[in-house]
């Protein structure tokens, strides 16, 4: 991707590839539901729109977060999959629930995945890296 930032400060740089909204939702939904295909992630329950969507879904395979290929069980579908980079995400994303368990109104079932992530720890992060690279990269 051209280089177009206007810091070279960490934090700056990777707000300019996930630091938006639905960007850091859909990886969300990757990781912890599952979802791969556009019309699941349509159907996430905070109502991204399709042209947003698809902007984002764009943005991420560009920088590299996620790929793209056909999906080999529907010539129109395509399948997303977290890179490395992308599974290198998931504490980012437990910590950003956590966080929000802990500050935000929260309900106790909304809010159960983040608890479970936090009692978990770094063991339950190292299972479901493994998992997601299984998944997602099919590496073991």
């Amino acid at each position: 991707m051209a280089s177009s930032e206007k810091s070279a400060c960490p934090i700056n740089l990777a707000l300019e590839v996930f630091g938006d909204r639905w960007s850091l939702l859909i990886v969300r939904d990757m990781m912890f539901a599952g979802k791969r295909h556009f019309r699941e992630f349509l159907q996430s329950e905070e109502g991204i729109s399709s042209n947003i969507l698809t902007e984002r879904l764009n943005k991420l395979v560009e920088y590299g977060v996620l790929s793209r290929a056909d999906d080999p069980s529907h010539k129109q579908k395509a399948i997303y999959s977290l890179t490395p980079m992308g599974i290198d995400l998931l504490p980012v994303v437990t910590q950003i629930g956590i966080w929000g368990r802990r500050h935000r109104p929260v309900t106790k079932e909304s809010g159960a995945p983040a608890a479970t992530l936090e009692k978990g720890g770094a063991a339950l992060q190292k299972k479901m890296r493994a998992g997601l690279r299984k998944a997602h990269l099919g590496l073991h």
